[in-house]
């Protein structure tokens, strides 16, 4: 998309799995950046049945997303969000942890492929496209493929997980070009890799 054709977005979905046994968990990233955003614009998560998560509203009329219909179901609570307020895939901006990306990196993009994540399969297929804004936080990969299931509904270690607040700090700090839809000054941030000595290894 070009510089003047990106709308600004109108809905925040953070990804992660309800109830108190995920909360720590390396799958909750979405969650964790959804929660620090809310608690930085004055923002209140009340739960909606009728679009299965916890929704918030901004001063500016952007909402925020959590959903609670487990990872693999996300697209059932954006889908039913997104309809009901006629919000476009390209005004969506989905925040998820990702496996490709070692603690302390993050990527923000528009579209592309679905990296083997089940929160983003069942979006695009609720939406019928790809074609929306991932805001990606690495948590690192276990090394075997066998093990990524338990590997993400795992809490990080101490030192994974203060490279994974420093990242979600660094993308807060983006939130003024997100808000615009100025996404390439964001990404200049989102997208810095941290100081040498500080990523995980």
């Amino acid at each position: 998309m070009s510089n003047t054709s990106r709308p600004a977005p109108k809905l925040i979905v953070g990804l992660g799995n309800p109830g108190p046994d995920y909360t720590e968990t390396r799958h909750n990233a979405g969650f964790w950046f959804c929660e620090r955003l809310a608690a930085r614009l004055g923002a209140h998560f009340n739960r909606e049945s009728r679009f299965h998560g916890q929704v918030a509203k901004t001063t500016d009329g952007t909402w925020l997303l959590m959903p609670e219909t487990f990872m693999n179901r996300s697209g059932q609570s954006v889908g039913a969000l997104a309809r009901f307020f006629r919000i476009s895939p390209a005004e969506i901006l989905v925040v998820h942890d990702e496996l490709d990306l070692p603690p302390g990196q993050s990527r923000i993009k528009f579209g592309g492929g679905l990296g083997g994540h089940n929160g983003l399969k069942d979006i695009s297929a609720h939406c019928g496209t790809h074609d929306y804004w991932r805001l990606r936080i690495g948590i690192g990969h276990p090394g075997d493929r066998n093990a990524v299931v338990s590997f993400v509904l795992k809490r990080p270690s101490r030192a994974e997980e203060e490279l994974i607040d420093e990242t979600i700090d660094r993308a807060l700090s983006a939130w003024p070009d997100i808000q615009r839809g100025a996404y390439d000054a964001a990404a200049q941030t989102i997208n810095a890799r941290p100081s040498r000595g500080k990523e995980a290894k």
